[in-house]
């Protein structure tokens, strides 16, 4: 009877010291690795091609936190990371950046889209990284100068100012960073169409697919114009040129580079209604869209 009852409480003991170990093994590995979650809102479906990518500034050098996508209603297919405890509690920045799906490097692309420091266990993420656009205003007419004046003046657009009677500057936007172009568009019967995209708001975009076989005037001696597009040939399947843009809408987008899509991106600073009635060589003023993507961490 005492020998059942010895065995008895050197299996209870066995039981005891295995449940203990195994706490202390999950208390150990609590300690040593911590989770952060992101709540952001703003973000776009990235296609197939990019994923968004998260970063901790840890003493100067970037650490991954994991990669997700965002499906068309803006929700993210990843919320919460597991991270060194080390890591996490020596990160001061956060930063989230656009990759290729299949990456193989290492390194953080250019194309960043948000960032915040911490402050205690929170930090507040946003796009001021790539700029401020507090200050951003543009101006644009109607006009087809590659096909001559006076022909189909309302199936083009140019984002310059003729205020002293000269072409002009028309856009006042801050320098972009590496990994980040503007992309100027006119949506058309709910269609939108590229302008081209650009650097320089003081000269020519970087295509002209549809524009007229006439060279643009010089301006001030540059041998370019403004960014801005005819819409003459070589219509969109859907669309016929040349057209009339008036009641459509003018936008300028800030464009991941390289881009994930055909499509204006989530960023778009400047917008106008073009009105029904548009005379060509009108100025019109565009007018600011400053709901970017931002979140916490």
């Amino acid at each position: 009877m005492k020998t059942s009852k010895m065995i008895i409480l050197m299996l209870i003991a066995i039981v005891v010291l295995a449940s203990c170990k195994k706490d202390d093994e999950d208390n150990m590995e609590t300690e040593s690795n911590k989770s952060i979650t992101l709540n952001i809102s703003g973000l776009e479906d990235l296609g197939s091609d990019y994923v968004y990518e998260g970063w901790l500034i840890v003493n100067g050098a970037p650490v991954s936190t994991g990669t997700f996508t965002v499906d068309a209603t803006g929700m993210l297919s990843k919320t919460t990371f597991s991270l060194s405890a080390s890591d996490v509690d020596a990160a001061t920045t956060f930063v989230l950046s656009i990759e290729p799906a299949n990456d193989s490097d290492p390194a953080p692309a250019a194309t960043k889209i948000l960032a915040g420091d911490f402050s205690g266990n929170s930090a507040s993420v946003n796009t001021d990284l790539i700029a401020d656009f507090s200050n951003s205003a543009g101006k644009y007419i109607l006009a087809t100068p590659t096909n001559g004046t006076d022909n189909d003046e309302n199936s083009g657009i140019w984002f310059l100012d003729l205020a002293t009677g000269s072409p002009t500057v028309g856009l006042d936007l801050p320098q972009l960073p590496d990994g980040w172009k503007y992309e100027g568009w006119v949506v058309i019967n709910g269609q939108p169409v590229t302008t081209g995209t650009f650097t320089n708001a003081m000269a020519t975009d970087d295509a002209d697919p549809f524009s007229g076989n006439m060279p643009l005037p010089d301006v001030n001696g540059m041998n370019g114009f403004f960014p801005g597009e005819d819409f003459l040939v070589n219509a969109p399947s859907g669309l016929s040129f040349p057209t009339d843009i008036a009641g459509g809408m003018a936008v300028i987008s800030v464009e991941p580079h390289p881009d994930n899509s055909p499509n204006p991106f989530t960023l778009k600073p400047l917008v106008h209604a073009i009105p029904a009635a548009a005379m060509d060589h009108m100025v019109y003023k565009m007018g600011q869209k400053l709901n970017f993507p931002s979140g916490t961490v």
